[in-house]
């Protein structure tokens, strides 16, 4: 049987991520949240280290295990959910490069994803549209080809997009032919200062507010045929498929949220897991009719519960990015099992060291009410809560479901 044991290359690498979430991350992660911003002299601390830059991420998801990916999410959330999301907001922009983007295309633009230490950049993915959330098939933003010039257009506008507007690189899903829906789109590379992306409204949030989200305005967007993902010819060898009928693999935002799932299952997890850690600490300190307050089975017990859920779903996780690495389909619907238990083992958990903590778990005085906070987008982002049951329904019935 094989060892559940993690490798001595991952216990350092948790060590690693850890030390730095404790030491750096941690500590400003209130004064963040207040001010509602990218945290940008901790994105250098980053770089500075390493942990911030593609080279790094590409060992991550190069890890035939595929657990280096959601151990280092669990580690650096575990910190903050705000600011792990300010530094690992970009990854789903290079995922989307990675998933599309030919060699030269990665070469070229994922390092600018990044900059260096000395100057931090973002990426942005940019998929959801006020009409079009987790419904991808309804997308509006179009690209139109002329082929003379070997350029493309790009009209419409993106909601909640991490980073958007303030993103060096912008990666944009967008509709090349309309007739047929989710098939008919692709993935465009927006580079830096391209006139006509604009970006007029910060989105205010409930929870991770020091990750940048924004709507993003593209008005005539003219790109050259270069930044047109995987290039013009698989384009049409794509389309060609789907006009005659032959089944694709989905859409390249499909692809990208495959990739990315128990990555974010992980991230909830660290989330849980930091709300765990500190309920159990105050119920061991704080006394209560004379003896401390985990001696009150009913608080006792329901740590047992988070403990346990929290293990769960890490298990899950850690499962589908296993299978993903090592190509095992999800016949089961396996990555979005692990995104819906995290998700909503994080809410729970959150909420839980809120009621363990009573009042002083509402204030602002203690972290719990801000990771709750943090917590909630997990049953909503990268396919709400109901998304992913469908995925698993459909699955498991082998039916179309709706």
């Amino acid at each position: 049987m094989t060892s559940f044991e993690l490798s001595e290359e991952h216990r350092e690498l948790q060590q690693w991520v850890h030390g730095f979430a404790a030491d750096v991350v941690r500590p400003a992660a209130a004064e963040w949240d207040e001010r509602e911003e990218t945290p940008w002299p901790i994105l250098a601390e980053a770089a500075k280290i390493e942990l911030y830059n593609f080279e790094t991420l590409a060992s991550f998801w190069g890890d035939e295990t595929g657990l280096s990916m959601p151990l280092v999410n669990e580690e650096l959330f575990w910190g903050d959910g705000g600011i792990g999301m300010a530094i690992f907001g970009t990854t789903l922009a290079v995922a989307g490069i990675f998933a599309s983007g030919t060699p030269e295309q990665m070469v070229e633009f994922i390092p600018q994803c990044y900059g260096d230490a000395s100057d931090p950049k973002v990426g942005a993915f940019c998929s959801s549209e006020p009409e079009a959330g987790s419904d991808v098939a309804a997308m509006r933003t179009r690209a139109v080809y002329d082929e003379a010039r070997d350029e493309w257009t790009l009209s419409g506008q993106k909601a909640w997009a991490t980073n958007g507007g303030i993103a060096n690189i912008h990666v944009v899903q967008a509709v090349v032919d309309p007739e047929l829906g989710g098939k008919g789109q692709a993935a465009f590379v927006v580079p830096p200062g391209t006139p006509g992306l604009e970006s007029t409204r910060k989105i205010k949030k409930m929870g991770l507010r020091a990750s940048h989200t924004a709507d993003v305005f593209l008005d005539d967007v003219k790109l050259p045929g270069s930044c047109l993902l995987g290039g013009k010819e698989k384009l049409d060898e794509r389309l060609a498929r789907a006009r005659s009928g032959e089944r694709s693999t989905g859409s390249a935002a499909m692809q990208t949220f495959e990739l990315s799932r128990p990555t974010v299952g992980a991230q909830a997890i660290g989330i849980a897991r930091a709300a765990y850690e500190y309920a159990l600490d105050y119920a061991r300190e704080r006394v209560a009719f004379g003896r401390p307050i985990i001696a009150n089975q009913s608080i006792s017990f329901t740590l047992a519960d988070m403990k346990t859920e929290i293990d769960a779903a890490r298990l899950l996780v850690h499962r589908a990015a296993w299978m993903g690495r090592n190509g095992v389909p999800f016949t089961a619907g396996e990555g979005s099992m692990s995104k819906l238990k995290a998700g909503r083992v994080a809410v729970w958990s959150t909420e839980r060291a809120i009621q363990i903590l009573g009042g002083a778990g509402y204030s602002r005085e203690h972290p719990v009410e801000r990771m709750h906070r943090d917590a909630k987008i997990y049953d909503i982002f990268e396919g709400t809560e109901q998304i992913q049951q469908l995925v698993i329904a459909r699955a498991i019935s082998g039916m179309h479901l709706a």
